[in-house]
């Protein structure tokens, strides 16, 4: 189970405990932020594409969506999420759980700098009723970001 790999992950850092489950779906934005009575855009939303040949995820801030030219720019190709069925095979967590935490191998993770703006967001951990508080610097350095981007625009 997914939730289980991210658990495992943060075990190496004592921090498997800062996980949280809902009975609620949190598998999106708005479910995610009324389960956690938080705003939404404080919800650090992970989205999947492709690349050419290669898969990166993109986290960004929950009132947030990509903006193609942006992208374009950034990655030097059309913005093309992952089909709901290759999201899993591919990332290793199925949607509603997608997060940069335990992960396949070979993923490029990008952290877009619309999250910047908070102290703490909630990113999923695996499944669609988990999530983890996270500071920026904690999101970055346990997300094995790639580096920051600006491909966003609000929603």
């Amino acid at each position: 189970m997914s939730i289980e790999r991210v658990r495992d992950y943060f075990r190496q850092y004592s921090m498997e405990e800062r996980i949280r489950e809902v009975d609620a779906s949190s598998a999106t934005v708005e479910t995610a932020a009324a389960a956690l009575g938080c705003e939404p855009k404080r919800i650090a939303k992970t989205l999947s594409f492709r690349a050419g040949e290669d898969i990166i995820l993109i986290v960004t801030a929950g009132d947030m969506k990509i903006d193609n030219k942006k992208y374009k720019l950034r990655f030097g190709c059309k913005a093309q999420m992952l089909k709901a069925e290759e999201v899993e095979p591919l990332v290793g967590h199925g949607v509603g759980g997608v997060c940069p935490f335990g992960i396949n191998d070979g993923i490029d993770v990008y952290m877009d700098v619309s999250l910047k703006r908070f102290d703490t967001v909630f990113p999923a951990a695996g499944s669609g009723n988990s999530m983890i508080e996270l500071c920026i610097d904690e999101l970055e350095r346990y997300g094995g970001s790639s580096g920051w981007v600006d491909v966003c625009r609000e929603r």
